[in-house]
Formats: C-alpha cells, structure tokens, sequence
C-alpha cells in the first residue's frame, strides 16, 4: 500500500531507535558532571549508564532482570567502562539510602510498572536535594484511538499501562521534583524488529491488526506506516527533565 502523505509526514517526522537514544543522551546532557553519582533505574543492559559513564563518577545501573545485567556488564567489559555497577533490584522498593544520588534516570520503565507513582517517590527519596531526574517513556496519545495498551500486552506480558505525558508530570510533581522541561516526539521501529521477542502467535496477531488499520480498518494507536515496504509502527516518546527538593 502506498503511504498517504499524513502517513509520510509522520514516517519522516520519527526517529529511529537509535536516534532516540542518541536524543536521550542529547537531553541528559545538561544535567550531568564529573561529580555525578548516578542510578539508572529500569536500566536493562544500561545503554543509557553506559552511554554517560565517562561524564560522571559513577553509575548504578538496576535492574530485575539478571540475563540484561551480565549482557550489559559483559559489554561495558568489552569497552573498558570501569565505573558501573550492575545491580539486580526493583525500582518501586530500592535498597539505598536517602539522598544517595545526584542523578536519576528512568528510561522506557514506567510503562511496565504496577504503580508508576511508587517508583517515582523513590527515585526522589534517594535523591540529594537539587538532584536531577530524567524520565523516558512510552506515553499515551488519546487522540490516536485504539487500543495500543493490549497490543502493547500482547507483545511484552511485562507491559502494564502507558500514561500520557502530562500525568507523568503531574506523578513526579507530587513526589517531590519540580518539572523544568520536557520534549516529545515519535520513535519509529520496524515492526519485525519490534516483535523479535514476542510470542509467535501474539506476534502474527499484531502484524494481522496493523495490516488491517493501513488497509482502512480500526485504529491500533500504535500508527502503522510502511517505510520503504517495510511496515513500521509509531510509538510517542517523552522526555521530563526534573529538579529534586
């Protein structure tokens, strides 16, 4: 199907996975310094830890899932980054003490959370005061319809719910930091990639929706596009920078 000119505009006005994270690093940037002691929460394999370690003294890179963490630990190995420590935890209830940190990230976490709001006090907790925070997610575009949280289940059971980006505002006002600036934009990802680590037959499902919504059918919220024949979806992105009290 050819792509329509609003579906152009949108195709072209995304960036790709790894300007995004290139864009995360771009937006954290003002925050860091060589003093920086920081947590990275939600942090996987830590490309985002691992992207700013030799800007700052030292980085906690945590996670639930131990596989990310050797991944991760194996990598920055590879790179010779000597100051981050990979840690198994859970944001909602964190092991360190208050005001450890003078920088805090979250990046593509909050989504996956039970209770965002939880997560989000302790990431003030255990900030000095004047500490910055970062939070990244996926966030919820209503005018899009559709409805891209159980398509969102389908292909990761981890996912819970995504908020808009004004309600990520509004969690981290009443946790305790002052919301200074924000940015928003879409991240496009071909949908093959998007769904390597999906279950199979949840996977077939999706593609089956997608295709049907660039043929006329109901909206998915998650805009399929076709990007040079390959079909892609579009995902809002939020960036909230942050000042804790």
């Amino acid at each position: 199907m050819t792509v329509t000119r609003e579906e152009k505009a949108t195709r072209d006005g995304a960036v790709t996975e790894a300007a995004g994270l290139a864009r995360l690093v771009d937006f954290i940037e003002p925050e860091l310094d060589l003093e920086d002691v920081v947590l990275e929460v939600g942090a996987g394999t830590g490309r985002i830890s691992r992207a700013i370690a030799g800007r700052v003294r030292h980085v906690t890179a945590l996670d639930r899932s131990w596989e990310a963490l050797r991944r991760g630990k194996r990598e920055a190995d590879q790179d010779a980054i000597m100051n981050v420590t990979f840690a198994r935890g859970d944001a909602a209830d964190l092991s360190f003490a208050d005001r450890s940190f003078t920088l805090l990230i979250s990046r593509f976490g909050l989504h996956r959370e039970e209770d965002p709001a939880t997560v989000l006090r302790e990431l003030v907790r255990v900030s000095r005061p004047g500490a910055g925070l970062v939070i990244a997610d996926l966030v919820l575009d209503a005018e899009l319809g559709g409805e891209p949280d159980r398509l969102l289940r389908l292909r990761d059971p981890g996912h819970r719910a995504l908020l808009g980006a004004e309600r990520i505002a509004e969690l981290i006002t009443e946790a305790g930091a002052d919301v200074r600036r924000a940015e928003r934009f879409d991240l496009i990802r071909p949908v093959d990639a998007w769904l390597a680590d999906a279950p199979a037959e949840a996977a077939e499902r999706i593609r089956a929706e997608l295709r049907a919504e660039l043929d006329g059918g109901p909206a998915t919220g998650l805009r399929p596009v076709l990007s040079a024949d390959e079909l892609c979806v579009t995902l809002p992105v939020a960036h909230l920078g942050a000042v804790a009290s």
